[in-house]
């Protein structure tokens, strides 16, 4: 269905800056190097870092990985917190491996570099409370499991029939699954917006029930239901640091680099880093979370073409907020999870003890999470509101004790993050396979690549990793002149039939 073009091949001398050329003034009249590469990756996240390792696989080891932060790993971002190593971003690897089936590669790289990973009994080892203290409702936890693989069988039988997309709310519905009490509602929160940080009418259930089945089940070409918690000290983000150490050189890497602006043409890419320093390349990768595309944090030269900007503000940029606290000592649920049903849906309900004897037994460590909206409103309060919210929940819980002050207290704020803009993307009921299309789409010899522009795995760090490895292959192709393609974009993402009105 989807058409290939030829790009131009030429690079023109003006564009193309030795990397001894002298030193020049940009236009504020401050001394600005300039440098000329074959790639420029923009962003040392796992697709930039990817996409290298394949570009210097394939003999092409003039490109260069430009980073805004003092170090590889994008979204992998930890903190030292309570004497400890956390995770602020990404912390599981989803999906590992059935027997002698696909391995997860991130899974392959977590072994390759000794990570330290322990099986997360998400749904097995969990306690249940409600704002009257500890409440068993693990039937209810069930039924709801058993609810959204019912779910996601509708909907992937809706993609089979090529039936028009329905928000998850509206699956839920067509089977019968109308949560009514906090409890019921709580333990949707846990299969729905804990993975997919977004509610369920925010959520495609088409889309949804293909990123599910791509990753977990087996009978789909799923790695496995299991998901790996990171315990490693190093911090997760070790995984793909340790594999750029085994063949970036430090001509190839510049950290603490933020990218100002990009000018694009079919004949190649100036980037403009916000120090006045100026890179061009033959072939350029962007590798920007979708929030920073959104967010208009980097400039575009020319503008990007309208069906691009559609597609990049189609998509959503969901965030994804772990709150830490550090105590004395453990005083919490003995099991790995705990959820807490409030009366207002989302009010921190998903906690996860890391004094477990499993992760990082007398840390005195715990976290919950919240996600979405909730996780925006906490953005814009003060630490010591969203503290005392907290710590109200875990009175609200254990009711038969005091809750002590705790010694530390941490979370991140991903959505006004320049860097960042959330966590990671999800697909809504809006959001079309053409609008995809023109996500992944290059422009000209301005490639894209990231979790957001998998089609499969969204969302994912795995996603991110074939997007890397995938795009690179495609540059290298025109980089030596084997065949230099592009999928065929949309002008204008269209209804099947036209409304009638």
């Amino acid at each position: 269905m989807l058409g290939f073009i030829a790009l131009p091949l030429l690079f023109p001398t003006s564009l193309a800056v030795a990397i001894s050329d002298p030193v020049h003034e940009n236009k504020q009249g401050l001394s600005s190097a300039h440098r000329h590469v074959e790639a420029l990756i923009l962003g040392g996240g796992v697709a930039g870092v990817i996409a290298a390792r394949t570009f210097h696989e394939e003999g092409i080891d003039d490109f260069l990985i430009v980073e805004a932060r003092n170090e590889l790993g994008g979204r992998l971002k930890s903190a030292t917190f309570g004497g400890k190593t956390i995770e602020l971003g990404a912390n599981w690897i989803q999906g590992t491996q059935t027997g002698n089936g696909p391995e997860n590669p991130i899974l392959t790289l977590a072994k390759k570099h000794n990570l330290r990973t322990q099986y997360n009994d998400l749904f097995g080892s969990l306690t249940t409370y409600d704002n009257n203290g500890a409440v068993n409702y693990l039937d209810v936890v069930d039924t709801s499991i058993d609810a959204f693989v019912n779910h996601t069988i509708y909907s992937g039988t809706r993609l089979t029939q090529n039936l028009v997309d329905l928000s998850s709310r509206s699956a839920y519905d067509l089977i019968g699954v109308k949560p009514r009490d906090i409890h019921a509602k709580a333990a949707e929160y846990f299969n729905v917006d804990f993975e997919y940080a977004q509610k369920p009418d925010q959520n495609s259930a088409i889309a949804g029930s293909w990123n599910n089945n791509f990753t977990y089940d087996i009978d789909q070409g799923g790695f496995s239901e299991e998901n790996l918690l990171s315990i490693d000290q190093r911090g997760f983000k070790a995984f793909i640091q340790e594999e750029a150490n085994t063949f970036l050189k430090p001509r190839q890497l510049r950290l603490k680099s933020t990218v100002k602006s990009i000018s694009w043409s079919d004949s190649g890419v100036r980037v403009v880093l916000k120090d006045g320093t100026t890179i061009s390349a033959n072939y350029a990768l962007c590798t920007f979370s979708l929030g920073v595309l959104q967010n208009d944090d980097v400039l575009f030269i020319p503008k990007l073409p309208d069906y691009k900007l559609e597609a990049i503000a189609s998509m959503t940029m969901a965030t994804y907020t772990k709150i830490f606290l550090k105590f004395p000592k453990k005083f919490w649920f003995d099991t790995e999870m705990a959820l807490y049903a409030d009366p207002e849906r989302g009010h921190y309900p998903v906690w996860q003890s890391l004094d477990h004897k499993h992760f990082l037994p007398g840390s005195g460590l715990i976290f919950v999470t919240v996600t979405g909206d909730y996780s925006k409103r906490i953005e814009a309060l003060p630490d010591s509101q969203v503290k005392a919210e907290v710590l109200n929940v875990l009175q609200s819980m254990f009711p038969n004790i005091t809750v002590p002050p705790p010694l530390d207290f941490y979370f991140p704020r991903w959505t006004s993050d320049p860097l960042y803009r959330g966590s990671y993307s999800n697909w809504p009921p809006s959001f079309v396979q053409q609008h995809h299309v023109n996500l992944r789409s290059n422009v000209d010899r301005l490639y894209f690549a990231g979790e957001a522009t998998s089609m499969k795995y969204y969302g994912f760090l795995h996603g991110a990793y074939f997007e890397g490895l995938d795009v690179a292959q495609s540059i290298i192709k025109c980089i030596t002149h084997q065949s230099c393609v592009r999928v065929e974009h949309f002008d204008k993402a269209q209804n099947g039939i036209p409304y009638d009105i």
